[in-house]
């Protein structure tokens, strides 16, 4: 039961380690956190990729550490572990530089730190001081910076009082708070088809009803074919009506158009990404023309099942809308093929999996390379003339 209780991976403050091999970047992380989190060996090259470990770091709270493999790595699989390295790059809330004492060399390092700054990652720098060292010279690198013995712990205290201070404070992010007030009446509308998982609800169905609690409204939840029931037993309208998707037309059809409507999925990209450039780019799908080729990304994998959403439903909505066969392409996990450039537009799943770093990223990465981007229920909420009936 632990892993129900448990802040999920994507919303907790990303914490990542950079630095060459054997800089101490790992025993860094075990000295901060006074666990074996990460595997210290002399050995160059023991981290391979990229090691997640979730904790609570007081008074931030929810923290994934991530230790990852040395910028230099000369071995036969290098180039894939820089590869995993620079995916962390997208996603890093907080970067820590390690850095050995008396390393002169620090263009590596400056090259990942340009990047992260690029993003408005905070960037630290922790410069280690190794057997035989007494004292250490902070290099011109980095603002940010504390002297440190990973080995002996010493110094450590201060890198993460350093980690906390530069930590987003403030108020906690709400899904819906700008929607909803107390006391409001809120119905959710989940069907449970093949695609959800048996015993439990998909993870943005559970974020959105914990945060409407937060918000102290009262949560109905039913199933599609339930809607009209619940409706006619309510003393007054509902206040708010959130829908998977998937059904957002029929939802639409038998529910009055004063009553506000929005789906998990729209939610989510509010919550966890730019809906503006998620609305721009469902716009564009109005320009698909027979031939042109489409990316559905998915930020997680999983085993697709008859009528899947990313590999059935959507592709033959988008045909339809097109009046003719598309070209689809399916990809799963961090980043995006190489050859974006190709697409005529992405359609992003609602990324409950990833943090908001990682999908500002990938709407980054979709803008440079001149694609519209949107995801999923903004994509549905388009095909179905509803952009205009939807609040978000």
């Amino acid at each position: 039961m632990s892993g129900l209780n448990e802040t999920p991976r994507a919303n907790r403050v990303h914490i990542a380690f950079f630095g060459k091999t054997n800089a101490g970047k790992s025993s860094a992380i075990n000295a901060i956190t006074g666990q074996d989190i990460a595997l210290v060996s002399d050995v160059a090259g023991t981290t391979t990729d990229p090691v997640y470990k979730a904790m609570e770091l007081l008074p931030i709270g929810p923290v994934v550490f991530i230790d990852t493999a040395g910028l230099d790595d000369t071995t036969k699989l290098g180039e894939a572990r820089i590869k995993k390295t620079d995916e962390v790059v997208d996603k890093a809330d907080i970067a820590v530089f390690v850095i050995r004492c008396g390393d002169t060399d620090l263009s590596v390092e400056r090259g990942y730190m340009r990047r992260l700054k690029e993003k408005n990652t905070p960037v630290l720098v922790a410069y280690n001081i190794f057997e035989g060292k007494k004292a250490c010279a902070a290099a011109p690198i980095g603002e940010k910076s504390v002297v440190i013995n990973a080995k002996t712990g010493a110094g450590t205290q201060k890198l993460k009082q350093l980690i906390i201070d530069n930590a987003a404070q403030g108020e906690e992010r709400s899904i819906t708070g700008d929607m909803v007030s107390v006391g409001d009446v809120v119905m959710l509308v989940m069907p449970q088809d093949i695609q959800a998982p048996k015993g439990r609800l998909i993870l943005p169905q559970v974020q959105v009803t914990r945060d409407l609690l937060d918000n102290g409204c009262r949560v109905v939840s039913v199933k599609t074919e339930d809607l009209t029931p619940m409706l006619g037993e309510l003393k007054h309208p509902p206040k708010l009506v959130i829908t998977d998707s998937q059904v957002f037309k029929y939802v639409n059809e038998h529910l009055s158009r004063d009553i506000p409507l929005t789906s998990f999925s729209m939610l989510m990209a509010k919550y966890k990404g730019d809906i503006e450039a998620f609305v721009k780019g469902a716009r564009s799908i109005a320009d698909l023309k027979s031939g042109d080729h489409v990316l559905i990304a998915e930020s997680c994998t999983h085993h697709a099942q008859k009528g899947d959403i990313a590999r059935e439903k959507l592709p033959n909505w988008l045909n339809q809308y097109a009046g003719g066969e598309l070209v689809f392409e399916n990809t799963s996990g961090h980043g995006f093929p190489d050859d974006i450039e190709k697409y005529k537009v992405i359609v992003h799943c609602g990324g409950c999996m990833i943090n908001r770093k990682n999908m500002l990223s990938k709407i980054d990465e979709a803008k440079n390379a001149g694609v519209p981007i949107t995801n999923f229920g903004v994509a549905i909420a388009f095909l179905n003339s509803m952009l205009d009936r939807v609040i978000w």
